[in-house]
């Protein structure tokens, strides 16, 4: 396949890019529109940014985190037009547990599980190959459950796909993921530090959360 610009959709977990990419530093304040056409580069003709998470719940230890995930969201839907938000479900449920050093046998601790979004993502990323929405699909997530889907996008459709690996390089990309990837692309810390959304969002009173 050989194109000037290559249509391109990104499909964003966004729970493994959190956590993976901007959990621990100072920009989460992102907006994804900069940055992934930092990462990409002038080939790739970004058409669509697809973000992929679950409404979080408060807990006693962070009792702001919904208020600021809210904010986030927000933002991306007013300042953002090329990103698309679609939502699993988020669970926190008390499990019992084994416990590594006995006694007790077990012990109870709250599990959070997000559900829904590696599911969704992968049917995006199939539906619209079959669409034709795109030359280029870019999967951000390190989740080799979603090695199935791409593999079907190449096999039956003949799609470029790229990878970005929250985290990269401490992070090592998925075997399972890459097998299937035409490239992979690094997030360098100058395109999150130089891909950050306003402050507050123009036109409105959407602030960063003041612990970001």
């Amino acid at each position: 396949m050989h194109k000037d610009q290559y249509r391109t959709i990104v499909y964003v977990d966004g729970f493994n890019f959190y956590y993976g990419e901007v959990r621990t530093t100072a920009w989460k304040w992102i907006d994804p529109v900069a940055l992934f056409r930092k990462v990409l580069g002038s080939r790739n003709k970004l058409v669509k940014i697809k973000y992929f998470t679950a409404r979080i719940q408060s807990s006693a230890n962070d009792p702001s985190v919904q208020d600021r995930q809210d904010a986030y969201l927000r933002a991306l839907r007013t300042h953002c037009p090329l990103v698309e938000l679609y939502y699993g479900h988020f669970l926190r449920h008390r499990v019992s547990m084994e416990h590594a050093n006995p006694p007790p046998l077990s012990v109870e601790v709250w599990k959070n599980e997000e559900k829904g979004s590696d599911v969704n993502l992968a049917l995006h990323v199939l539906n619209d190959a079959w669409r034709d929405a795109y030359d280029c699909a870019v999967v951000v997530s390190n989740d080799s459950d979603l090695a199935e889907s791409l593999r079907l996008v190449k096999a039956q459709n003949h799609k470029l796909i790229g990878l970005v690996t929250p985290g990269a390089p401490q992070r090592k990309t998925s075997i399972q993921l890459r097998q299937h990837a035409d490239f992979v692309k690094p997030i360098r810390t100058w395109m999150l530090k130089s891909s950050q959304l306003p402050d507050p969002i123009p036109g409105t009173k959407i602030h960063k959360p003041s612990r970001w």
